[in-house]
C-alpha cells in the first residue's frame, strides 16, 4: 500500500509519541521508554528538517536512486547530504543545521536494533533538544 506523504503533521505525531515515552515513569518503564523516545526524537528531527527542505522549495528527487536523495536519508547522512544538497530560500540555514555537530550526534537509524543499555540517556537528553528546535523551526516555514 502505498502511503500519502505529510511530513509536518508525521513530525509531529512521532514528537508527541516521544514526549509520552521520555516522561512514561511506571515500574520497569525506564530505561526502554527513554531509549525508545531517543529514536522517535530522532525520526521527528529527520521529518522536520524534510518539511524545511520542502519550505525551501526542494522536492524529492525524481528518477534518483533513493540513497542519493536527502528526502529518503537518515540522520547522520542526511546532515552530510544537506551540506551539497540544500537550496532554496531556506538553503542557508538547512547548510547551518547539515555543520551543526551537536544536532543528533550519534543517533543512528541502526539504533532500533540496539539493546537499550548502548543508548546513552545523555544522547537521548541531547536528541530531544535537537528535536525540539527544529520542530520549532519547523513551525515557523
Amino acid at each position: 500500500m502505498a502511503y500519502k506523504k505529510d511530513v509536518r503533521t508525521a513530525a509531529l505525531r512521532h514528537f508527541r509519541a516521544a514526549q509520552v515515552l521520555y516522561g512514561q515513569a511506571g515500574p520497569g518503564d525506564q530505561p526502554g521508554c527513554r531509549a525508545v523516545a531517543g529514536y522517535l526524537f530522532g525520526i521527528a528531527g529527520e521529518l522536520a528538517v524534510k518539511e524545511l527542505m520542502r519550505a525551501s522549495g526542494m522536492m524529492p528527487s525524481q528518477g534518483v536512486d533513493r540513497r542519493d536523495d536527502p528526502f529518503f536519508a537518515h540522520f547522520p547522512g542526511l546532515k552530510t547530504m544537506l551540506a551539497t544538497a540544500a537550496q532554496g530560500r531556506r538553503a542557508g540555514e538547512l547548510r547551518r543545521l547539515s555543520e551543526d555537530s551537536r544536532l543528533f550526534q550519534n543517533w543512528d537509524i541502526e539504533m532500533r536494533y540496539a539493546p537499550t543499555k548502548d543508548i546513552s540517556a545523555n544522547w537521548v537528553e541531547a536528541w530531544k533538544a535537537s528535536a525540539e528546535e527544529l520542530i520549532s523551526r519547523m513551525a515557523t516555514a
